[in-house]
């Protein structure tokens, strides 16, 4: 058995050069892996990303006029003409999309989406508590595709 890689540069160009030339058959089942994951190379693309442009956590000025007895934070992300304002307090999420028509929205973390919930006609949601971490909202309604960027909800 000869050693792999090849210690001789000449070596290493020959095996490289057979590699490449090698014109064998390509599995059916390779092809199908290569096709699925070349689909998959715009997934995030169909979602635009809505940025973070109000945060109560942070504009100190704005905290003292909530008039909220539990600490109730809240944010607002745009994206164009798609805006996601969204209310977290100790009991969960909730939020509002305009422009409004109904479709659903899901929370997710790193691992994996944790709550999904229906928007109505109005716009309006409801999600569980977020977890501690990163979060992200995505939302599909009839007229558009929108996720947040990542934020810390707690």
């Amino acid at each position: 058995m000869e050693q792999w890689p090849p210690v001789d540069d000449d070596a290493l160009t020959t095996e490289l050069g057979a590699a490449l030339w090698d014109t064998g058959p390509v599995s059916e089942a390779y092809l199908s892996a290569a096709l699925a994951a070349f689909t998959w190379r715009t997934a995030d693309a169909e979602l635009a990303v809505a940025e973070l442009t109000f945060d109560s956590a942070v504009d100190a000025e704005l905290v003292g006029m909530t008039r909220s007895a539990a600490p109730v934070r809240t944010l607002s992300f745009r994206s164009g003409s798609a805006v996601v304002e969204i209310e977290v307090s100790d009991t969960g999420i909730v939020g509002q999309l305009s422009p409004s028509g109904g479709g659903r929205v899901s929370a997710r973390t790193a691992s994996g989406t944790y709550d999904e919930a229906p928007v109505d006609a109005v716009g309006f949601f409801s999600l569980g508590v977020p977890p501690p971490g990163l979060v992200q909202l995505c939302a599909r309604t009839v007229g558009f595709a929108v996720s947040t960027a990542w934020v810390c909800l707690r």
